[in-house]
């Protein structure tokens, strides 16, 4: 269910709806502000539009490393594994099923 949470972004304030716990919404506010404070203040940006830019240049950064750094789950990759097994034990069951058949005609 989607709540309204009240957050402030560069002093100016916002109702988000979301479906997440308010306190997450509130977290990633913070964080937002932060990163749009450290442009601002590292003299790297003129205004604050400028900051928000860059703020959100840097985070997309960083996620699209961390998504590109993360390793396959060792689970996914055994049930990948276990798939193809089972899948080519099938195929020679088929065939072996189908040399059967032949046989016996």
């Amino acid at each position: 269910m989607k709540r309204t949470v009240q957050i402030t972004i560069l002093g100016q304030q916002y109702a988000l709806k979301s479906e997440a716990e308010p306190d997450e919404v509130r977290k990633v506010a913070a964080f937002v502000n932060g990163k749009i404070e450290e442009m601002a203040a590292g003299g790297k940006a003129v205004d604050t539009l400028d900051a928000a830019v860059l703020a959100l240049l840097n985070v997309a950064g960083s996620y699209l490393r961390l998504l590109e750094s993360e390793s396959p789950d060792p689970a996914e990759e055994r049930l990948v594994r276990l798939l193809q097994r089972l899948d080519a034990a099938l195929a020679v069951s088929d065939l072996e099923a189908g040399g059967a058949n032949k046989a016996s005609c």
